[in-house]
């Protein structure tokens, strides 16, 4: 496997992000592979909020929610995925599968033996988020579910996401940060946000995760992590621990999906469910400083 790793340079004299990394090594067959993360906050604080990013984006999409967790007195805890951010970047599509994302990810949790976890989840960082909690339950003590979702393949998908399915493979030059803007409802983004989401990616050739990510989505029973997910959903079904769902109302792909959520997870009942006016599939760049209360609202709820 050909490992890429972005020069730190391109991280440099980003707008409002001054977080410095740690690492991890987490292990595929007799390679290592390197996670980066943000640790903020009190190492002792009773609360970590684990923020899990997705497609094609990273950790700089909580710039705007972290000063507000760790004002409350909360650590916050953010990794960028294998292929995003400052971790590691496999170089060929095959290299990603849904799985090896989740082993990727639960080796990472265990080796910094994170707890008392408040998982706040979006897009990518829900399919594999979900998949942590699911396996290793006893670490979450509450879930935030904001536009995303654990497909098992039995259901049609929607025509947003078969459209932005057919776009990831299609064109020429994957243009992640006008990705992410297009996926606001508050716009335009400054060009040094936009230049930000871009850091990560000097050229195409460190953008296969992006690329791939889009095709991992289970849309058949027949799915290679079909059966994991609808174990995955198994557990949820029984996680009775405080679970607040918090969509956007401009978010085409996932729209809806907290029905979902609400209707088969215990923890939902009796929570302040919420939905982020204007603000789109990006609603931690678009609403940030909103998600950030009602986070910190639903855990001073449920302390």
């Amino acid at each position: 496997m050909q490992i890429l790793r972005t020069p730190d340079e391109r991280f440099a004299n980003l707008p409002d992000w001054h977080y410095h990394p740690t690492y991890t090594d987490v292990h595929e067959g007799s390679q290592s592979i390197r996670i980066a993360h943000y640790d903020v906050g009190p190492r002792d604080a009773t609360t970590t909020v684990l923020c899990m990013h997705g497609e094609p984006s990273w950790s700089f999409l909580y710039r705007k929610m972290i000063p507000r967790f760790t004002a409350a007195g909360h650590r916050v805890v953010a990794p960028d995925l294998v292929g995003f951010g400052r971790s590691d970047k496999p170089a060929k599509v095959d290299d990603y599968t849904y799985e090896r994302h989740v082993q990727w990810m639960s080796q990472w949790l265990v080796a910094n033996d994170l707890r008392g976890i408040t998982l706040v989840c979006q897009d990518w960082g829900g399919l594999i988020g979900l998949r942590l909690l699911a396996a290793f339950p006893d670490r979450f003590d509450r879930l935030v579910v904001a536009n995303t979702f654990l497909p098992v393949g039995d259901r049609e998908p929607s025509d947003a996401f078969m459209a932005w399915r057919k776009f990831s493979q299609e064109v020429p030059t994957f243009p992640v940060g006008r990705i992410v803007e297009g996926g606001c409802a508050r716009k335009p983004l400054s060009p040094e946000v936009v230049a930000a989401y871009d850091a990560p990616f000097p050229d195409e050739s460190y953008k296969a995760g992006a690329r791939v990510f889009p095709t991992l989505v289970p849309i058949s029973l027949d799915d290679p992590s079909s059966a994991a997910n609808q174990a995955a959903w198994k557990v949820l079904e029984g996680f009775d621990k405080p679970v607040l769902t918090a969509f956007s109302d401009s978010d085409a792909v996932t729209k809806g999906g907290e029905r979902g959520f609400k209707d088969r997870v215990p923890g939902t009942k009796g929570q302040p469910h919420t939905t982020i006016v204007n603000a789109g599939h990006f609603l931690q760049e678009d609403a940030g400083e909103e998600l950030a209360g009602v986070v910190i609202e639903f855990i001073a709820r449920n302390a």
